[in-house]
């Protein structure tokens, strides 16, 4: 009878013992609850606008009545224009997007010297040919970009574009001038003009930049791009009387620009950041 009342004793000795070092203890506060990252906020349609400056280059001037001419040496260029762009898109990761746009490209001066011999009869001739003209287009573009990775809200791009380019050019005079040797037989003035012409061409372009993305519907872009619009021609070519009217219009061979633009970018669907919140526990 002893040995169970020590056994109970001690039973009930080592309880309390238990719970005093439990209420010790401190309690372990409830595991948090798992909150997943934010969602990136690109994805989705946006519009662009742009407006920038164009500098532009043409290969040479070709016309059919130059087919005879022994040498020809151009000096060709054109005044600077402006470029303005609208556009739709959408971004589909956050690397890659694609866009639509169109552009009007204005009147852009247009100034041109060409030195050349020519043979005329046992002479040979030698002139001078002194061009003026304007010209604008119309640009369409399909084009993609690679994003190059963000840092400090500030991500570099690159991209192509093919689409198709309306060339115009207008108000194109000729003004020339030419003497045969030996000197003192002179050929004379001459100046010719030509209606407005326009072309449709193939264009393909090439850009590169960088966008600030100010908030998370709206970036800002300073962009580099290289056009090829193709060929631009005049009407026929004619003496300042109106003779002369036979097919033989002025060709500008293979127009070019690098231009410089400044654009913004509205995303209508960004997605907004989405947090889980922490789960309550009662008791």
């Amino acid at each position: 009878m002893r040995s169970v009342k020590f056994l109970v004793a001690a039973g009930a000795a080592t309880l309390l013992s238990s719970a005093a070092f439990a209420a010790d203890m401190p309690i372990a506060p409830p595991p948090m609850a798992y909150a997943p990252p934010p969602v990136e906020d690109f994805g989705g349609w946006y519009l662009r606008g742009d407006i920038g400056f164009s500098n532009q280059r043409v290969n040479r001037l070709n016309n059919a009545l130059d087919a005879n001419n022994l040498t020809s040496d151009q000096r060709l260029g054109f005044d600077t224009a402006g470029v303005y762009g609208l556009g739709v898109g959408y971004q589909f990761n956050n690397w890659l997007r694609a866009d639509v746009t169109g552009q009007f490209r204005g009147n852009a001066n247009f100034h041109g010297l060409d030195v050349i011999t020519f043979p005329n009869g046992g002479a040979i001739g030698s002139g001078a040919d002194t061009y003026s003209a304007s010209k604008s287009e119309w640009l369409f573009l399909a084009n993609a970009y690679a994003d190059l990775g963000t840092w400090w809200c500030i991500t570099p791009f690159v991209g192509v574009g093919i689409g198709t380019a309306r060339v115009q050019i207008s108000n194109f005079v000729d003004q020339g001038v030419g003497s045969l040797f030996p000197p003192g037989t002179g050929v004379g003035p001459s100046t010719a003009f030509a209606d407005t012409a326009s072309k449709w061409n193939f264009a393909w372009a090439l850009h590169a930049g960088l966008a600030y993305k100010v908030s998370p519907n709206m970036t800002i872009e300073m962009a580099y791009s290289y056009i090829n619009m193709g060929d631009g021609i005049t009407g026929d070519l004619k003496a300042f009387d109106g003779t002369n009217n036979v097919f033989n219009p002025m060709t500008f061979k293979n127009i070019t620009s690098q231009d410089l633009t400044l654009g913004v970018r509205w995303q209508f669907d960004s997605p907004q950041p989405v947090y889980q919140p922490p789960l309550m526990r009662k008791g």
